[in-house]
């Protein structure tokens, strides 16, 4: 008896602990919550993890950013919008570059793909695919 009401202890907590990872029951209709990608190097709540990648993908492009020699000696100026995903290995796939130049798109798609490979999403207690876009600014401030 002692061993089924542990048996059956283990498992309601278990059950409740997968729960609060990755989705909730409610009333037979089971709700899954998407996890974002996560950084490398980022730790603690989903919350924290999703501050701690905002900061260090804008860290990443601002250090990264490069305006293309040809469109600044021309002042072509511009708005580029990157849309990729993060794919189930963790890694970047631009799926759309619009916007701007051929040079100022190109600018802003290596900016991109420089990102480190990075925990993939999870939904369900699976890796997922997570779309994501990123704007760049192109603007030149010559006196």
């Amino acid at each position: 008896m002692k061993k089924l009401l542990l048996l059956l202890f283990i498992f309601s907590v278990s059950n409740s602990f997968a729960q609060d990872n990755w989705g909730e029951m409610n009333k037979n209709k089971l709700t899954m919550k998407e996890i974002p990608p996560v950084w490398p190097g980022c730790r603690g709540s989903v919350a924290e993890k999703d501050r701690c990648f905002n900061q260090q993908l804008t860290k990443h492009i601002m250090s990264n950013f490069t305006y293309p020699a040809q469109e600044y000696n021309k002042n072509i100026q511009g708005r580029v919008v990157v849309t990729f995903k993060i794919n189930t290995k963790g890694f970047v796939e631009i799926k759309n570059v619009r916007g701007g130049n051929k040079g100022l798109q190109e600018a802003a798609k290596a900016n991109i793909l420089k990102m480190p490979q990075l925990i993939p999403g999870m939904m369900g207690g699976k890796p997922r695919e997570i779309n994501m876009t990123v704007p760049f600014n192109f603007k030149i401030n010559k006196k």
